[in-house]
């Protein structure tokens, strides 16, 4: 039986790993590490807490980079691979953002969350938590798909020959989401099939768990895609409709 409760991508460890470590031409190494890096200008012996940390990927990078990282993730076969992996500069342990237990308030210097909190049930909760072990003087730094253009099952690329452009199709938008993600299409034995859930929330929604959690957007900005067709009819349409349609939103907040 299904567990909608179950959103954890620990089941699917291996395979992400894989397509991150394998991969140097991912939206994670090209568009976000770079980015990131920028705004949050790790600097050495920083404290940065980094919230669904998954297998570590970002929080090797920041470690790297000079800063003390702890991440959290609630899929313990993340967090295995994670310790695997880890440098002198980096911790981890098995934890739901939604209640970060044995954390003071008040502890991190940063705060991290990459592509991973629209995988949490609990918005609220999550924001608050990460609110709560914030610095009054520290920062969070969410990354999100962008809410505005990719909704799970109700958005999509799409063609228009007559103009020749590529656009994307915004079937809602309002409409708060939860959708099961399939990681594992093409299996035919249901037995075998693994699931997590993945949730939509309009930028209203957002903003409405920021500021009951005492914060404020102190930056945002909208990130496109590096990649570029191959030759064809449609390439000139496709390379336009990627940078004019961001994949990424990112939000920087502080304490009020």
């Amino acid at each position: 039986m299904k567990n909608k409760n179950n959103t954890s991508w620990g089941n699917v460890a291996g395979w992400y790993n894989q397509l991150l470590e394998d991969n140097e031409d991912t939206y994670q190494e090209k568009v976000i590490k770079p980015n990131l890096l920028r705004i949050l200008a790790p600097k050495k012996g920083e404290e940065i807490l980094d919230v669904g940390c998954g297998q570590g990927y970002f929080s090797r990078v920041l470690a790297q980079a000079g800063a003390k990282v702890l991440g959290v993730d609630i899929g313990g076969e993340l967090i295995k691979l994670a310790k695997k992996f880890s440098g002198p500069n980096e911790k981890y342990l098995v934890l739901s953002a939604e209640r970060l237990l044995g954390f003071v308030n008040n502890r991190f210097d940063a705060i991290v969350c990459v592509l991973a909190l629209q995988n949490m049930k609990n918005l609220y909760a999550a924001v608050a938590e990460m609110s709560r072990v914030a610095k009054k003087s520290g920062r969070i730094i969410l990354v999100l798909n962008h809410p505005s253009f990719r909704v799970p099952t109700a958005s999509a690329w799409e063609f228009d020959q007559a103009k020749n452009i590529q656009f994307r199709r915004i079937e809602k938008y309002m409409s708060e989401i939860t959708q099961e993600v399939d990681m594992t299409q093409g299996e035919k034995d249901p037995r075998k099939k693994k699931f997590t859930y993945s949730f939509h929330h309009p930028l209203q929604v957002y903003f409405k768990a920021f500021y009951k959690s005492g914060l404020v957007v102190s930056r945002l900005e909208e990130w496109v895609s590096h990649k570029v067709s191959d030759k064809g009819a449609r390439k000139a349409a496709e390379d336009k409709a990627r940078k004019e349609i961001p994949l990424f939103m990112c939000i920087e907040l502080r304490k009020i």
